[in-house]
């Protein structure tokens, strides 16, 4: 039955009504721009409206679904939103950062080039910590974006205005980057779904702060609108020479297989052997934390002259940094390369690795990071022990929702595959919704 606001629709739900013509493109533009006037100013997920483009492309959307014959792509007339982080031809990204307040790309990304060839009409762009230094979203240029399940909570970053988008109805799909949890992270504190594919598996270009490590990927409310973002953006593109060759995959087609057979470490049952296990892999954050920062503190390097327009954490994250000698960076590669021995064994064993997403609730809106967990203090970067690993190996990495807290803040569930098998961890999430449907609750803002 359909929805009466279109806003809840997934994308594919609104694609298919669009191409049958039961949906105008430009009935659901207006719904949406709508509804991001009302809830925006409440959550601040937007930080650029791309209004008037969007209701061109919803009118040229329209006619070319009255043409008899005319080829209409799998995102015909659907909108979609883009981190700040991601270049948009046109459109102003400024990183989350005043020092690039005024830029102004000369080309999309290649997500948001196979997305609107596809047929998607990109509505706007949402917000980001500066280059997504942090696992919260706020930033000197555009302030916080807030929880809409409570607006006194941070909705996780770095992709944390995609993600408090997704949560309130205001775009079924969007796009988040990830360098040591920021598609992951929010998705588990908002409360929606977010998938991090195989690094390389969507081309990243230009090359982020922290390249060896980010992936690029789709946050929706449900895991086929992910598996469809994959079937149209996946594939190599030679403007980044770490994307992956084409592999013939079908991802949305291969979501209702089952489990059957697998090997699961850690969860409740989906049909398949599970075990709950300690890997007692030892810890890779310094490692993480010298290729990430390192990534980000030279990106910033030049800028250090205009001392106010850098967030005094950044600054002294970038300080702290900087300070480092060049073979520290240099190890931390070599220990990378070494780490990568104990996930690989583990995984010869197991197909899935499933673990909590993040180690806390979502924590105070406008804070960079908890400082404590249970009355116990932990490292900046401690609060997230579960997901920049996958960073590092470059493996396929999902947060599904799962439950909520006892005050009502989301939680989630990440799914993590072998080298390559997105496929599976798309087929996996998949199981986990049918098992555990998430997309009917909703925040009270929505």
């Amino acid at each position: 039955m359909r929805e009466n606001d279109p806003n809840w629709l997934s994308a594919t739900e609104q694609a298919a009504l669009i191409r049958s013509r039961k949906l105008s493109p430009l009935e659901l533009v207006d719904t949406l721009l709508a509804r991001i006037d009302k809830l925006n100013p409440r959550i601040n997920a937007f930080v650029l409206i791309n209004a008037d483009q969007a209701r061109r492309e919803a009118r040229a959307a329209e006619r070319a679904v009255g043409k008899r014959g005319a080829k209409l792509g799998p995102l015909h007339g659907v909108p979609f939103g883009v981190k700040d982080l991601v270049v948009t031809k046109g459109v102003r990204t400024t990183f989350g950062t005043p020092l690039y307040r005024d830029n102004v790309p000369a080309e999309d990304a290649p997500m948001v080039e196979r997305l609107k060839a596809a047929g998607g009409i990109m509505i706007g762009k949402t917000n980001t910590p500066t280059f997504g230094w942090i696992g919260a979203t706020h930033n000197l240029v555009f302030g916080p974006t807030r929880n809409p399940w409570q607006l006194d909570r941070t909705p996780g970053g770095s992709s944390g205005g995609a993600s408090a988008a997704v949560a309130a109805g205001l775009g079924a799909l969007h796009v988040g980057t990830d360098g040591g949890g920021s598609i992951r992270i929010p998705a588990s504190c908002a409360g929606i779904y977010g998938f991090k594919p195989s690094y390389g598996r969507i081309p990243l270009h230009p090359p982020s702060a922290a390249w060896s490590v980010s992936h690029i990927g789709p946050m929706t409310r449900t895991v086929a609108d992910a598996a469809l973002a994959l079937d149209i953006c996946a594939g190599p593109d030679e403007r980044d020479p770490y994307s992956l060759p084409a592999d013939d995959a079908r991802y949305a087609r291969a979501l209702a297989g089952d489990l059957k057979g697998l090997r699961v470490a850690y969860t409740d049952d989906l049909g398949c052997r599970v075990d709950e296990v300690q890997p007692k892999w030892p810890s890779m954050m310094e490692c993480w934390e010298q290729i990430f920062c390192g990534g980000i503190a030279t990106r910033m390097a030049p800028h250090l002259e205009q001392r106010d327009l850098i967030e005094p954490g950044l600054l002294r994250l970038i300080e702290m940094t900087l300070k480092n000698p060049p073979t520290r960076y240099v190890q931390a590669w070599f220990d990378r390369l070494n780490w990568w021995q104990h996930p690989r064994a583990f995984f010869e064993k197991y197909d899935l690795l499933l673990t909590p997403t993040i180690a806390c609730a979502p924590f105070k809106v406008g804070l960079d990071t908890p400082g404590a967990i249970a009355g116990r203090a932990v490292s900046f970067y401690g609060w997230i022990p579960f997901t920049p690993a996958f960073n590092l190996t470059g493996q396929p990495a999902a947060s599904v929702p799962c439950g909520f807290t006892k005050d009502g803040l989301p939680i989630g569930l990440q799914i993590v595959g072998r080298r390559f098998a997105d496929t599976l961890v798309l087929r996996a999430s998949a199981a986990f919704e049918r098992a555990r449907p998430w997309r009917q609750q909703r925040p009270a803002i929505g």
